[in-house]
């Protein structure tokens, strides 16, 4: 059942909203004992949600883009009253006191908050695997042994795991949404920079973050885009350009023109990755679509490079301000402030934290500022201007989201850090040049799923929705 036929059935009361509540938490908790996806579900709220709009439907007082629908949301994401700790230990207990303007116009549409989804620790990983120290690792829906992707990853497996009606709300820095949508099987959509308000958001890197959407038919992603995207006055870098009707487009027929970035398909992709990639391109161009191979040299050489240093530079800032004083993880005050800050920053962060903070710490330093931080940022806005040379004659670019399937837990230990930040090869690009991108399942392989991903030009969403309804045709 899509989120439409849903939602048609709370508001005439076919089905009751109360009892499907109580049914979807009840799913969800038996889920998470074996998958760990949730860090909180959040049962109260969800029920007195449900409640409320058991009185509405009586009073025939049913307005709403998502009346009724369950919506998981990512731990960086605050909601009231409901423990949001970005993934780490250092924010234990913490409880905010506001919505963020997300989850605020979710629930100004009849949207039903049901928790929040494992993530790594304030969005560090590709695989999900770097979980607060006091969280367990969400394994693949797919096979037990694998990873779901990071670092939206619990975002991703309950989307695909749970067999009714949901959308998740997500977080993308540098890959966040694409690889765990790839790694899962589901469609995750990551809206151009500043589509969607960050006001609420627990930074990982203020100039790469952005909000975004997963779900199992682009109709339903489609839906809650069209209800979070838009113009707020609490974020500075949120833009005021109209929102479309992003519903509208997953049926339309247009001429799109699809550049295929050959860097993408070269060596070290997995070679049943790139069949089940080329064989979608090949549907496509079968059934009218133009392709033509396409280079972004630039952008394949530095990308990840650069990624990394703007990320971590930005996160070594974001992440000063924990220090167990104001809200979070605390314990018994002793010594000055600089052993008590370093003592409880040494116990709560886990290691890849400490790792960035580190590495981000170096590169803002006086004397490496320039020759780091920004240098990097000149070297993005050549990137940007290299994608723009190609969006003047293409409507889409496309290339595998992961050079591989999902890795089972074993082969992730064996990784040096480096080979770890390299699995972003593809989805560096457009999360640093602030383009929106689109991940859907292009086929199985030895049943897992394999993830294409398509990038537009900024503000461009629509394009992605259109060829997303096309490939949901195909199959």
């Amino acid at each position: 059942m899509d989120i439409s036929e849903y939602i048609n059935k709370v508001k005439s009361n076919e089905i009751d909203i109360i009892e499907h509540t109580k049914k979807v938490i009840q799913e969800c908790r038996k889920i998470n004992k074996e998958y760990n996806y949730f860090n909180v579900i959040s049962e109260e709220l969800a029920l007195e949600q449900a409640k409320e709009l058991k009185k509405r439907i009586k009073k025939k007082d049913t307005k709403g883009n998502l009346f009724g629908v369950h919506v998981s949301v990512k731990d960086c994401v605050c909601v009231k009253d409901v423990e949001s700790r970005a993934g780490s230990k250092i924010l234990f207990g913490y409880r905010p006191v506001f919505d963020a303007t997300v989850i605020q116009k979710a629930k100004e549409q009849g949207a039903i908050i049901i928790g929040k989804t494992s993530q790594d620790a304030f969005g560090y990983g590709s695989f999900n695997v770097n979980v607060g120290l006091d969280f367990k690792i969400p394994k693949n829906p797919f096979d037990k042994e694998r990873a779901t992707g990071g670092s939206s990853g619990g975002a991703a497996g309950i989307t695909q795991k749970l067999d009714l009606p949901h959308i998740a709300i997500s977080e993308s820095t540098g890959g966040s949404i694409a690889a765990p949508a790839s790694y899962c099987g589901v469609i995750g959509l990551c809206p151009t920079y500043g589509r969607v308000s960050r006001y609420g958001l627990m930074d990982y890197a203020n100039s790469l973050d952005k909000i975004g959407v997963m779900s199992k038919n682009i109709e339903d992603c489609a839906v809650l885009l069209h209800v979070i995207a838009g113009h707020d006055n609490k974020d500075s870098t949120s833009l005021e350009e109209p929102v479309e009707n992003y519903p509208e487009f997953v049926n339309k027929k247009s001429r799109l023109k699809i550049g295929i970035i050959k860097e993408s398909l070269a060596k070290g992709i997995d070679p049943e990755v790139k069949d089940s990639v080329l064989n979608t391109i090949k549907k496509l161009h079968d059934n009218g679509i133009k392709t033509q191979e396409v280079s972004l040299p630039l952008v394949f050489k530095y990308g990840v490079q650069t990624y990394y240093l703007i990320s971590l530079t930005e996160t070594s800032t974001n992440l000063a301000k924990f220090c167990g004083m104001r809200y979070g993880y605390e314990e018994k005050l002793e010594g000055n402030f600089n052993e008590y800050f370093s003592k409880i920053r040494s116990n709560a962060f886990n290691r890849e934290a400490k790792r960035r903070i580190i590495l981000g710490t170096f590169a803002r330093m006086a004397g490496f500022r320039d020759a780091y931080y920004s240098k990097a940022m000149k070297v993005r806005t050549l990137m940007i201007q290299e994608y723009k040379k190609l969006f003047k004659k293409f409507d889409l670019l496309v290339c595998p989201t992961m050079p591989n399937v999902a890795p089972k837990f074993y082969e992730i230990d064996k990784l040096t850090p480096m080979q770890n930040f390299m699995m972003d090869i593809m989805t560096a690009g457009p999360n640093l040049a602030g383009f929106p991108h689109l991940s859907m399942p292009c086929g199985p392989e030895d049943n897992l799923p394999v993830g294409i991903m398509f990038t537009a030009d900024h503000l461009e969403e629509k394009k992605l929705i259109q060829i997303a309804g096309i490939i949901e045709k195909l199959k």
